[in-house]
């Protein structure tokens, strides 16, 4: 099933259209609802279809498709992005008003969920910019709001990022540190990366750093797994690491 596009407001009035939002519903009782964040140039719907295909029935999976923008690493070719950037590194200059906007717009799907006393876990995963932005939303959770201060409403239960980088590295770690709520919530959140070490696009040492950072900002929970001579794509066996660990994590 999908959504047709939506718009938020970004800052000075910017209109931001998204995509077409596609939606896997569970096959058995809904346990958990996870927002998966493509990477870029790509769309909701290539996603949805390998997430319909993992033995998760208590799964639902909500796929946004991101607007189409100016990608500085493009020369300023417009393709679908959750923000801008000029590189695939900890150290790119950090669009954080798109992070916002991207994290904001994730926040509005999950806070649409069912709570009805129902106990449902809500999580965010991503592919490459789509792990970047979910280690955003990670950040924005523990710290207790967007980085433009407006309060960041979501429960988070789990976080997945597979040949991703962190974004705004550089700040994370005193933002955790001003709170002890902040490093309770950092410390309590479970954390999958996964990269592959012949991976092109987004290095395998950006991967690593990535958790390595995590961790030592409070998010004692990061497991970072390796998978020698995976490029910059997916492969079964990640998926069904992937799965395992959602598994056991959200005893699904």
């Amino acid at each position: 099933m999908s959504y047709g596009g939506s718009s938020s407001g970004g800052r000075g009035g910017r209109r931001v259209e998204y995509g077409r939002t596609y939606v896997v519903r569970p096959k058995g009782r809904h346990q958990a609802t996870i927002v998966w964040l493509h990477g870029i140039g790509d769309n909701g719907g290539s996603w949805s279809q390998l997430l319909d295909s993992l033995p998760l029935p208590n799964v639902k999976w909500i796929c946004p498709t991101a607007p189409t923008r100016p990608v500085a690493a493009f020369g300023g070719f417009p393709c679908t992005a959750w923000f801008d950037v000029d590189e695939t590194s900890l150290d790119g200059h950090a669009d954080i008003e798109g992070m916002d906007a991207s994290a904001a717009h994730v926040a509005n799907l999950l806070s649409s969920e069912p709570s009805d006393g129902t106990y449902l876990s809500l999580g965010i995963g991503g592919f490459s910019m789509g792990a970047a932005a979910a280690l955003h939303s990670a950040a924005c959770y523990a710290h207790g709001r967007f980085t433009n201060g407006v309060a960041y409403p979501i429960n988070l239960r789990v976080v997945v990022g597979l040949s991703g980088w962190l974004p705004s590295s550089r700040t994370l770690r005193s933002k955790i540190e001003s709170s002890q709520l902040a490093l309770r919530k950092a410390s309590g959140l479970p954390i999958l990366l996964s990269h592959g070490m012949a991976d092109e696009v987004v290095t395998y040492r950006n991967g690593e750093r990535s958790a390595e950072i995590l961790r030592s900002s409070g998010f004692q929970y990061t497991y970072f797994k390796p998978y020698n001579g995976l490029g910059h794509y997916t492969i079964p066996e990640e998926m069904d690491d992937v799965s395992k660990w959602l598994r056991s994590t959200l005893g699904l």
